[in-house]
């Protein structure tokens, strides 16, 4: 009993072994060509529905300054800096600003009450499986990423920021 119950072991750590080798080296040299985004990069193309079930692509703003911010309600940077983006917006629309505000797959409930709490006008979408996120490369909230009109990334803010900086990257997009 007790040559048995020792083989059954060893052949239960091999496969742990070999499962575990798989895993991490699917992980560790899986095909990632592109890396992490970085300035002057093309955004991976999404498309989200906002919260009146409005499909919505980043395509749809071709050859406009846009910024695309990843936020939650649970994260105090994004609720800080939420209503910033709201001032800048109503400051910067008529410029051809757009923002986009991708909500990290909360429920439709606390999105909508936090939407109506800070009277927030610009689109905010939904990203339930967070496949924009992971496309995104996101390692922390609030992260956004400033979008050249060309297409092409003028800057990535990871962290949360004031609306006097907010402002300045707004500015220097549109290029005023």
């Amino acid at each position: 009993m007790g040559k048995s119950r020792k083989t059954v072991q060893i052949v239960i750590l091999i496969a742990v072994l070999i499962i575990g080798g798989y895993a991490i080296g699917s992980t560790l040299f899986a095909a990632d060509d592109k890396g992490p985004l970085k300035e002057g990069d093309k955004p991976p193309a999404f498309e989200l529905v906002d919260l009146e079930g409005t499909s919505r692509k980043l395509s749809d703003y071709e050859g406009k300054a846009v910024v695309v911010n990843f936020w939650g309600t649970f994260c105090p940077p994004c609720v800080k800096e939420m209503p910033e983006f709201e001032r800048q917006y109503a400051k910067w629309k008529d410029q051809g600003l757009v923002i986009l505000a991708i909500n990290l797959s909360e429920d439709t409930l606390t999105v909508n009450n936090f939407v109506r709490r800070f009277e927030l006008n610009y689109p905010i979408l939904r990203d339930v499986n967070r496949k924009t996120e992971r496309s995104y490369g996101l390692k922390s909230y609030p992260t956004t990423f400033f979008i050249n009109p060309d297409g092409t990334l003028m800057e990535i803010k990871v962290g949360g920021m004031t609306e006097a900086e907010i402002d300045d990257r707004i500015e220097r997009l549109l290029k005023l």
